[in-house]
């Protein structure tokens, strides 16, 4: 059964909130399954090192997790309006893969939380496409057929699913930014079962 891997970085715990509804929608569709991983913070300090095995949540990513995976989404927090360093750092270390194509042609989508309404959602959706495309991956957003991306108050744009916090980072995923994230796992799970039945 082919497996889509949904990959975060989380600080207060919103965007794995996010990973675990994008997860459900991919389980919606038969036949697909959700891995979900998250990656270690990056010490300023070089000496520092994070146990190997996360206290809680999800297990870190190695890059047999995406060699293996039939798709990826990918969450980060905006950072002034770009994806989060501890996700960046584990993108850098892809190139083996880059190399060897190992990402060619399997599809993707990204997601991502802030804490201001205008702090960058949209720039750091796109920010992360731009190593998935250097891969060669096939980008998917949500289309506006997803009536809550005209109704949403909050997070939710056509390049992904996104999340208003607030400036406290203390408001809860909205209705409409829950049912976009649903509706972007299982637009995912349907693109990697598509492309598998072409594929034989």
């Amino acid at each position: 059964m082919p497996e889509i891997l949904v990959l975060y970085y989380s600080r207060r715990g919103t965007t794995a909130e996010m990973a675990r509804l994008i997860a459900r929608g991919i389980e919606e569709v038969d036949g697909v399954q959700a891995r979900v991983r998250t990656v270690p913070e990056v010490s300023a300090v070089s000496e520092a090192t994070e146990e190997s095995i996360p206290s809680s949540g999800a297990p870190y990513v190695e890059l047999n997790d995406l060699t293996e995976c039939a798709g990826l989404a990918l969450g980060s927090p905006t950072r002034f309006g770009n994806m989060a360093a501890p996700l960046k750092y584990f993108i850098d270390t892809t190139s083996p893969l880059w190399l060897s194509g190992k990402m060619i042609g399997k599809p993707a989508a990204v997601f991502t939380s802030t804490s201001s309404l205008h702090g960058g959602q949209e720039s750091t959706l796109l920010s992360m496409m731009l190593p998935l495309l250097h891969h060669g991956m096939l980008i998917t957003g949500l289309p506006y057929s997803e009536t809550d991306l005209l109704h949403t108050t909050g997070g939710g744009t056509p390049y992904g699913a996104s999340h208003y916090a607030g400036a406290d980072n203390n408001l809860p995923i909205s209705r409409e930014e829950h049912r976009l994230c649903i509706a972007l796992g299982k637009r995912l799970a349907n693109l990697v079962k598509s492309l598998e039945t072409e594929n034989g």
